[in-house]
Formats: C-alpha cells, structure tokens, sequence
C-alpha cells in the first residue's frame, strides 16, 4: 500500500472508531479487506486511493476467480463503499468510484429437506416407539403425534405446540391453525395423523386423572410445566433429533422447519398447485413460497422428458 494510500486508510480507521464507534474487530476486517484490495490494485497498476470503477469490477472479477462466494465479495464491496465515501464527504477525492457498481448477485439458498424415504423411517421410528409400554409411554406418544401433526400439515413449529387441546374434540379431518397476523386457515389431517392425535390424547387424559384427578385441564393439547404453558418448541426440536439418531438419519440434517420444508416440497414434486402450497403453509405472499420452484422446474423437466414427442425420439436415437 502506497504511502498516501496507507495514510487514508488510517485516517478511515480513525473516523469509524471515533465517529461511529465501530469494534475492534469490525476495524480490524475493515483493515484486512482494503490491504486486500489495495494489493491487487498495484497489480494493475493503480492505488487505492486512485482507482477508478473499471479497476474495482477487475478486483470483484479477481475474486470471483479465486472461489470467493459472493457474500465474501459483497463483504469486500462494503469496506470499499465506506472507504469512498469517507473520501469523497472528506473532499480526498471528487467522486465515489463504488457508486456505479452492482453488488455481486447472491444466490437464494435451498431449504433443506428430507426424502420421502427419511421421512417415513422417522415416522416409522416414532410409530414403532409410541407402541412401547413403559414410563416414557407418554412422551413418545407425544412425539408420535407430533410429527405425524408437522409432516402431514406443514404447521409452523410454533403453531404446533400451541395447539389447543379442544382440537382433539374435532370430528373431521381438517385442522383450524391460527397462524401469523392472527390470521386462521384450515389445513387437512392424514388418517394416520388423527390415529396418532387422538391416541396421545387418551394417554394424556388417563395421566392427568391419575395424578390429580380434580385438577383443572390444560387448555393446551401438548402441555408443560413451563412458564407459556405449552411444550417449548427447543424441547421438541432437542427430542426430533434424538428421534433422528435412533432412526439412522443425519442428525445435522434434521429440525421441525426442515419437515414443514420436506412437507412443501414432496406436495409440489407430486403435482400440488403452488398456489395451494402457499394456503396450506400460511405465507401472505406467493414470493416466499416460491423458493420451492426449483421442485417445480425439476418435476417440469421430467414432464418434458417423459412425455414430449421429441425426447422420446431423442432417446430412441441414443
């Protein structure tokens, strides 16, 4: 780094730790990424303080080659914008070189899911320790329940374990979820998510009347000890993965938000509306269930290969 260049970068550093309190670490990356960048500047020829926007799109350029993911780049790109700001506002330079470039693109993450086949080993798991005597009978009904509940629903977890317990009084097999905003919508149970609902239930009634049998109801259908009255959902992603690890599923791979996901994810692949995906998880805007379409664009894909006239005649050929 050129003296000069060294010089307002330390007079950068000042201001961001004097003026907008910034940490000692948030300083010291700030530090890092302009070295970086003003290494590469003299490369091609040019300073820190001097470079012009086609130099720094080379930099984000060079960067990209080198592997870095773009939220590293955009990193780099925010120490940039600042340094130029500071710049400009403090009259070192008459323009701000950063304002004319676009952030590098990042790409939308996939929600993590599970097979078909994982979820029906968990499910299988649970069902087969539900069937179990013992002291834990209760739990692991409980466990059963909830996630024949989560999978068949698409519940939000903290939709599920506030369930109240009139639902077990319900006599069809749609499910009343009172969601975000307030706002109700009506969801369809599977056979075996009723089975597993009202099994617990039983279980759950003989237990209260044994300990104490005047004892006023729990308005919740998962009740706890605790101080929201309802089974915290910590406790219940804590107990999904211990279930995971006895059915032989990735533990890492496993949480109450990846099965709402798996439950998106396996309507779509098999022929369900998107539209009607985003009803049935409760988002008010078709753009957040659409991080779903790569199931879409996979199922289309197949379509086209199996049943356009073309493909068909393009795998006769091979």
């Amino acid at each position: 780094m050129s003296d000069l260049s060294a010089a307002h970068v330390e007079a950068f550093l000042e201001m961001m730790s004097a003026e907008r309190g910034a940490a000692v670490n948030t300083l010291q990356s700030y530090e890092r990424d302009l070295e970086d960048a003003s290494s590469h500047l003299r490369t091609l020829g040019t300073g820190l303080t001097g470079a012009t926007p086609d130099d720094l799109r080379a930099y984000l350029a060079h960067l990209s080659g080198q592997g870095f993911k773009p939220s590293s780049q955009a990193r780099r790109l925010s120490a940039l914008r600042q340094f130029y700001k500071f710049l400009y506002a403090e009259g070192m330079r008459g323009d701000d070189p950063t304002g004319i470039l676009d952030a590098p693109k990042k790409g939308r993450s996939l929600p993590k899911t599970l097979s078909v086949d994982d979820v029906s080993r968990l499910i299988g798991q649970a069902e087969t320790e539900a069937a179990t005597g013992g002291t834990e009978r209760l739990a692991r009904l409980r466990m059963h329940a909830l996630i024949e509940l989560l999978y068949a629903t698409g519940m939000r977890v903290s939709e599920l374990v506030s369930l109240p317990a009139s639902v077990l009084a319900q006599n069809g097999r749609f499910l009343v979820i009172r969601g975000k905003g307030n706002k109700e919508r009506l969801v369809p149970l599977s056979q075996a998510a009723i089975r597993a609902m009202r099994a617990y239930g039983e279980a759950l009634a003989e237990e209260m009347a044994k300990e104490d049998p005047g004892s006023r109801e729990s308005p919740w259908l998962f009740p706890s000890s605790g101080k929201q009255g309802f089974l915290p959902r910590q406790v219940f992603a804590r107990d999904l993965k211990s279930l995971a690890a006895r059915a032989g599923i990735r533990v890492a791979t496993i949480s109450p938000h990846v099965l709402r996901h798996a439950f998106a994810s396996h309507l779509l692949a098999n022929g369900a509306d998107l539209r009607a995906v985003q009803e049935l998880l409760g988002h008010s805007d078709i753009s957040t269930t659409q991080i779903y379409t790569h199931v879409l664009e996979e199922r289309l894909h197949n379509l086209v290969q199996n049943h356009h006239p073309l493909a068909k005649q393009a795998k006769k050929q091979d």
